[in-house]
């Protein structure tokens, strides 16, 4: 998927005639129709402008894996970042919580995977190797 700006105004002052009468037609069914079809017409508007635009379900999946790979080193730079700072939790299960300012971290010892949410954000369970790894036995270390 092409995010380029130029693209993108290029599209709109090309099609700004259709752009407008989908704009129009959502609001109409949004004004004028009171039961749960609405939301599958303006659906199937949405989904019309989009197919119409080109983009395509591979160009989504792009985008999804661009930012799942942008935070997942984002996560990375905040455990080098925040290692000293991290708070090593031993829970009564067996399992283990650390945290920081950006990170939360919950594994169980000896299992090779360690669950990992930035900021709030799951962004599911990495294996323990590497720089996560070095981040758990720096914080596990400055428990004790």
């Amino acid at each position: 998927m092409n995010l380029d700006t130029d693209v993108w105004l290029t599209f709109l002052q090309d099609n700004w005639i259709v752009i407008a009468v989908a704009i129009l037609a959502i609001l109409l069914v949004l004004k004028l129709v009171k039961t749960v079809l609405k939301w599958v017409l303006v659906a199937a508007i949405v989904i019309g402008i989009v197919t119409y635009s080109g983009i395509t379900i591979d160009d989504i999946k792009e985008v999804g894996s661009k930012v799942s790979e942008e935070a997942k080193d984002q996560a990375i730079k905040a455990m080098a970042g925040e290692a000293s700072a991290a708070v090593y939790t031993a829970n009564a299960d067996g399992s283990y919580t650390i945290t920081t300012e950006n990170l939360e971290l919950a594994g169980v010892p000896n299992s090779g995977e360690v669950g990992v949410k930035f900021r709030g954000i799951s962004l599911g369970t990495w294996k323990m190797e590497g720089e996560v790894r070095d981040f758990v036995v720096k914080a596990r270390a400055a428990a004790k």
